[in-house]
């Protein structure tokens, strides 16, 4: 039963997190950031966020770094938004993931 609740809470932390991305004004994070997953504790205490950027992983590193500046904003929006009994500690991680899939399509097109 837990598993399950805390996949949900999980899916919809990675909602809303998309969600404020569009909100901050911050120009160290890239409009074209992407949550790519989130992870949350057993206890849902804390948090890590899998963001990453078409631009590369450089971009995705300094949107992070605009992310944890923020980071107390966006804790409290998630809070209120999601009607939580204790927000869960945020770690924001820069991803590659994007890039590489942009790469394997390329080569897929490349190949046709």
């Amino acid at each position: 039963m837990a598993n399950f609740k805390n996949g949900r809470m999980a899916e919809d932390i990675k909602r809303e997190m998309t969600a404020i991305l569009r909100e901050l004004k911050d120009p160290r994070i890239d409009p074209m950031l992407t949550v790519v997953r989130t992870e949350l504790s057993g206890d849902m205490s804390s948090c890590k966020i899998y963001v990453s950027s078409f631009d590369g992983l450089d971009k995705a590193v300094e949107s992070v770094k605009g992310l944890k500046s923020a980071g107390g904003f966006i804790r409290r929006e998630l809070f209120h938004r999601l009607k939580m009994r204790k927000s869960p500690e945020l770690t924001f991680i820069a991803d590659n993931s994007i890039e590489k899939s942009a790469e394997i399509n390329r080569k897929l097109m490349d190949l046709s």
